[in-house]
């Protein structure tokens, strides 16, 4: 079943990494080494049909490989290395509605249980689940179903995340009073103010909790700090960038949110071991990087 996933992924990922004509799915397909690559990921599922990556968030840090599933459960900076080639995986991108339905059709809107606070988790995909992932990509074989049938099986999908060891997890993320969830709009709204300068206090309000019940309930789902999720974002942005080379290195800094060229050099060198200059040089000479979500 993992062989036949795989293989649907290659007859249809274009490039390392690639959209489809299905809602919310996207796939990765990446034969040779790269180096790690920095992205904002969205709460999505990346099923690994082949290979394995390891995703990098702060303190936190999961190896993702063949038959596993890897759970985001909220807007998060992540450092992706690939530790086994060939590589191969279907992701979707959670739709937050469609789950509420869900929910709301099993009758299972009440408190949430208590739940892993990571906003990274993965487990084993269940037969099941690996049939109906196999079955979504397969629709692009035959672009004529995908109207009627992928919404469908991407229900099923989704009712067998909830039946499965992601189901607390994604019960918890979903509700709107949940702490996952008070979490998930604070990531946002620094994602939304990344350049601006970031009060604890205001974000705590966002949240709707004291200051130091968002800062330990922050750091237990994303690995960092506030302060730490906003400096990676800062500095992903300016990377990206540098790499189209139509603006200098102190306007940049700027754009992002730094007042100190002196403090964006020395954050950016020791993230990306490189002042931002040469790794400028560097990122527009070499050779098309590879999607490794």
């Amino acid at each position: 079943m993992l062989d036949r996933l795989a293989a649907a992924i290659d007859r249809h990922c274009v490039g390392p990494g690639s959209d489809t004509a299905i809602p919310r799915l996207s796939l990765i397909a990446v034969d040779e080494p790269v180096e790690s690559t920095g992205h904002l990921y969205e709460p999505m599922i990346c099923f690994v049909a082949g290979g394995a990556k390891r995703t990098t968030a702060g303190d936190l840090s999961e190896v993702a490989h063949a038959g596993e599933m890897l759970l985001t459960t909220i807007d998060l900076p992540v450092a992706v290395d690939l530790e086994e080639l060939p590589y191969r995986s279907a992701v979707m991108y959670l739709d937050g509605q469609a789950l509420a339905d869900l929910l709301v059709e099993l009758d299972e809107t009440g408190p949430a249980a208590p739940s892993p606070a990571a906003g990274q988790v993965k487990a084993p995909m269940t037969p099941e689940l690996l049939d109906a992932a196999a079955r979504w990509v397969e629709l692009l074989d035959t672009p004529e179903d995908i109207g009627p049938l992928a919404p469908r099986i991407e229900s099923e999908i989704l009712y067998r995340l909830l039946r499965g060891p992601f189901g607390a997890v994604l019960r918890q993320g979903t509700l709107a009073d949940s702490t996952t969830s008070r979490v998930r709009q604070v990531t946002r709204w620094i994602c939304e103010h990344y350049n601006e300068p970031l009060s604890i206090d205001a974000i705590a309000t966002v949240a709707q909790m004291s200051p130091a019940s968002l800062h330990r309930h922050f750091k237990a789902t994303t690995g960092m700090s506030p302060l730490k999720y906003q400096k990676h974002l800062r500095l992903q942005e300016a990377r990206r960038r540098l790499a189209v080379g139509d603006a200098t290195v102190t306007q940049i800094a700027r754009a992002v949110g730094y007042t100190s060229p002196t403090q964006f050099n020395r954050e950016y060198r020791s993230t990306y071991g490189l002042p931002p200059g040469q790794d400028a040089t560097r990122l527009r000479t070499r050779p098309t990087r590879a999607t490794t979500r």
